[in-house]
Formats: C-alpha cells, sequence, structure tokens
C-alpha cells in the first residue's frame, strides 16, 4: 500500500536512533530524517495555512439566533491558536505526521444550520459535547473497535478517494475546474477555467507551477512539492505586482479572473497582535432549552457523524501515502491518533472556532519524506507564529498551494492496484467510496455509502458471517446519516 515519496534517499545510519528525540519520535526507525521532517511540515503548512483565512470568512458572515456575529480577526487569532496547539499535540502523543485545524463542512454546518437556531455560545456549546462523545468511544476502545472492523481492501479504497477528493480540491481551488452557470442548456455541471479556456493569470501560475512541480517529483528531487509551492507563490508575487490582478470579489462583485482567496502581496506591517476574546465563550446547556432536545440530538449526531468518519479516512489515506499501515491498514498509535482528535474537536468549540479535525492536507507533508510528529512540531509552530504574523501566512495564494494537493492525489491514486476489482462484493463499495468523495466533496459521503453498500453484497451473497459484527451498526448509522433531511422533517 506504500507509495513512495518523492525524496527516496537512505537515511544515515538506518535503524539505530541517534539521541533520545530520535527514540521517542522513532524518526530513524522509520525511515526519515530531520531535514525530511522539516520539509514536510513547511509543505503540510503551506498547504493548509488558508484555513487561517477561510475560517474567519465562514464562520465571521453567519448571524445566530440572536442576531449576533463573531468578529473575524478573534476568529482568525483563535483558528491559528487551537490549530498549533492541537498539531503540536498530535505530535507529540500520536507522533503521527497528522495536522490539526478546523474542519471544513463541520464549520459551514455550525455556521449555516447549528447557529442560526440558537446563540453561537450555545453552538460551540454543542461542538464540545460532541467532542467528548468521541473522546470517550476513544476511551472505550469503541471508535479504535470500529476503525479495525472495516476490510483491508476498503481501507484502501478510502485512501484512494481521498486522492481523487484532494485533486478535485485542488484544481478548483485554482481555478483550472470551474462550476458552469446554472442557464438553459447546461449540460455538464464543471468545465476548464472560464469559458472553457485557461485565461486567467491566477490560473497560469498554478498550471506552470505543477508542470515544475511534476518534473521535480519525476526526476525524484528533495522537496519537490515546497519548492513547486514557493516557485508559484515567488511567480504570483510578481504576476499580481505586474498586473494588479486583485481578488475574486471587489465590493461584492465577482471578478473571475481573480485570485481565488488570497491575494499575493507583500504587506507592509507583517506583525500584529491576536485577538483572543472568543477563548471559553461556549454554553453546553443552553441549546437544549432554545432549540429543543430533538434538534439538539440531530446536530449532534450531524457532526459525531461527519468527525468520527472523516478522521478515520484522513489517517487511512496519510498512512497509506507514507506507506506507514500495518497488514491490517491500521497505523501505528491508532488509538492516541483519535484521542486527540477528540481532543481537538472539543477544543474548537471551546475557542469558538468550530471543530478542529485532522487534515487531508497533511499528506502533502507525507510525501515530502515526513513520517513522524516531528513535521507536526513544525507545522504546529507555524500556525503559532501566524496568530502574530497572519499578514505573512497569505502571501500564498491558493493557486499556489493547490499544487500540492494534486500531485498528493496522483500520490495517492496510485494504491487503487490493490484493490481486487475482479471481486464484485469488494469491488462495487470500494468503487462508490472512491467516487463519491469527489463527487460529493465530502470524505464521510464515501465511506457511508460504501460500507453501506458492502454489508448489502455480503447479505446478497449470504455471507453475513464475514461481515464483524460493528459494521452492522455503523450501516445502520449511516442510513440514519443520509435520510437525516426526511427525519428532520417529520421531528419538527
Amino acid at each position: 500500500m506504500a507509495v513512495a515519496p518523492p525524496d527516496n534517499g537512505t537515511p544515515p545510519d538506518s535503524g539505530r536512533p541517534r539521541n533520545g528525540f530520535d527514540r521517542y519520535f522513532e524518526v530513524t526507525a522509520r525511515g526519515s530524517t530531520m531535514s525530511r521532517e522539516l520539509r514536510g511540515g513547511l509543505a503540510t503548512f503551506f498547504t493548509m495555512a488558508y484555513i487561517v483565512v477561510l475560517n474567519p470568512l465562514i464562520l465571521g458572515r453567519a448571524v445566530d439566533g440572536a442576531g449576533n456575529t463573531l468578529p473575524i480577526p478573534a476568529i482568525a487569532a483563535a483558528t491559528a491558536l487551537v490549530a498549533g496547539l492541537m498539531t503540536i499535540l498530535m505530535g507529540v502523543v500520536g507522533r503521527f505526521p497528522l495536522a490539526v485545524a478546523a474542519g471544513l463542512g463541520v464549520n459551514a454546518l455550525v455556521a449555516y444550520e447549528i447557529a442560526p437556531e440558537m446563540t453561537w455560545a450555545d453552538a460551540m456549546g454543542l461542538v464540545v459535547i460532541e467532542g467528548v462523545i468521541i473522546a470517550v468511544l476513544v476511551l472505550t476502545g469503541l471508535r479504535t473497535a470500529v476503525f479495525r472492523s472495516v476490510p483491508t481492501q476498503m481501507k484502501t479504497a478510502i485512501g484512494v478517494g481521498i486522492g481523487l477528493f484532494l485533486t478535485i480540491i485542488g484544481l478548483v481551488d485554482a481555478g483550472f475546474v470551474r462550476r458552469l452557470p446554472d442557464v438553459a442548456n447546461t449540460t455538464v455541471p464543471v468545465g476548464l477555467g472560464i469559458g472553457g479556456k485557461l485565461s486567467s493569470w491566477p490560473t497560469l501560475v498554478f498550471v506552470l507551477g505543477l508542470l515544475l512541480t511534476l518534473v521535480l517529483v519525476v526526476r525524484r528531487v528533495k522537496g519537490a512539492i515546497l519548492i513547486g509551492i514557493l516557485a508559484a507563490t515567488a511567480l504570483a508575487l510578481v504576476v499580481e505586482q505586474l498586473g494588479n490582478v486583485g481578488p475574486s470579489l471587489v465590493n461584492g462583485v465577482p471578478n473571475p479572473k481573480g485570485w481565488s482567496l488570497n491575494v499575493p502581496t507583500l504587506p507592509s506591517d507583517p506583525f500584529r497582535m491576536p485577538d483572543l476574546s472568543l477563548l471559553g465563550r461556549f454554553n453546553v446547556l443552553g441549546s437544549w432549552g432554545r432549540a429543543g432536545w430533538l434538534v439538539v440530538l440531530m446536530f449532534i449526531f450531524t457532526l459525531l457523524i461527519t468527525d468520527f468518519f472523516d478522521t478515520m479516512g484522513t489517517m487511512v489515506a496519510v498512512g497509506q501515502e507514507g506507506g506507514m499501515l500495518d497488514d491490517r491498514g491500521t497505523p501505528p498509535r491508532a488509538k492516541e491518533i483519535l484521542l486527540v482528535d477528540s481532543i481537538a474537536a472539543a477544543s474548537g468549540g471551546a475557542a469558538s472556532v468550530s471543530s478542529n479535525t485532522a487534515y487531508i492536507e497533511s499528506a502533502a507533508g507525507v510525501a515530502e519524506g515526513a513520517r513522524t510528529g516531528v513535521a507536526n512540531l513544525v507545522t504546529g509552530v507555524l500556525f503559532l507564529l501566524a496568530m502574530f504574523l497572519a499578514p505573512l501566512v497569505v502571501i500564498v495564494p491558493f493557486e499556489a498551494a493547490s499544487i500540492a494537493l494534486v500531485v498528493v492525489g496522483f500520490l495517492m491514486m496510485s494504491a487503487v492496484r490493490t484493490i481486487d476489482w475482479s471481486d464484485y462484493e469488494i469491488a462495487v463499495p470500494a468503487f462508490l467510496t472512491i467516487v463519491l468523495m469527489p463527487f460529493t466533496f465530502s470524505i464521510s459521503n464515501g465511506i457511508g455509502a460504501g460500507l453501506i453498500v458492502y454489508v448489502v453484497m455480503k447479505l446478497a451473497k449470504g455471507k453475513s458471517r464475514e461481515i464483524h459484527p460493528l459494521l452492522y451498526a455503523v450501516a445502520a448509522l449511516f442510513v440514519v446519516y443520509f435520510l437525516r433531511g426526511p427525519i428532520e422533517s417529520l421531528l419538527y
């Protein structure tokens, strides 16, 4: 299942720890070096630093049931703080190169579905409750047991699906692929660039950066992905300086040829004191009386399912990318990884930045050679610095960071060869797992559909004994998850 990273050098003194730090993090034992971990940590940070900008835009634009909004500068500071601390905690406790930050998708759920039914403090209190529940499931061994009950080839399919998911995220963020206007006679939902043409400077920056990175990967150049991101960022700075491209939205008016999120310019004042006023502003009891217990339970269930299985898929995909899974498709210290992830979920709610979870962009760091929690120390420290140096963080545009997502998507896709496509009992659910992740923009949707169909296929063939008992319960929960719309309409 392992995919060789661009950096394929042999670590010196292989197998013998150099010191206590090396021994604790198993740097040499996992075939890594400090330089690889450093590059991996940098690559991971650059590919997910956008969350410091994007999370405030999602949460800060929403209004809660009392008509209140959250201050954007405070969201940005708290987003960086929690991401930094939880990423470091994952590195120290999980010792696995899996960075953590506010989860996309979950933050939109909190902002546009949960908060309007209550106050912001109540909504974040539900995130804290969800994180505590997941922590209990980890400590009782149930979350780890569910993870291990998933067949190995389905875990491989999860990794492949996430690779395709990363690819389409990268292509869309870079503007290479765009949603077509909802007009008559439109036969396809997405297309190439603008009107079928690559007619924007930001997209050209992405294309040139991607080609450079792919050449470096093919030539096995150390730090290929990181070099590609930095080179594309440098080109973006020049393009913006000469062409004054601007953002994709100017005073509320769309600018399709603009930069998708960050405008790459050198800041005049790179230092900013963080506003941490949102820390601790949550209420775990208020939502029950304000929104009603049925509504609250459905919200908690949705948060729980999304966090529970997104992390499981991410953990598998990152481990698969670095060849760190055992013969059952399980990474080392799985219980510790899942426990830190649950603590991160609760911490995100406690800091009013929504649930924090493992980031699949961590695969960019693994592709650079990261194999241990040392890479997390690098990424985490950079997030903490981002609280004070936020203007510098936004220099890297989506168009440059997206290069890593496409390259990593390719590397993860190569594991598809290990799935037995001649066995339809595993091939059909694996196929659905793979395709539904990118087509629905959700890891959980792909896992849920795949596991439901896996159970159905086995039952149809009279092989119920081959199904782990926990998978029946998981499949049933996913049925409820997919039908939660009709269920909610019946309940309230």
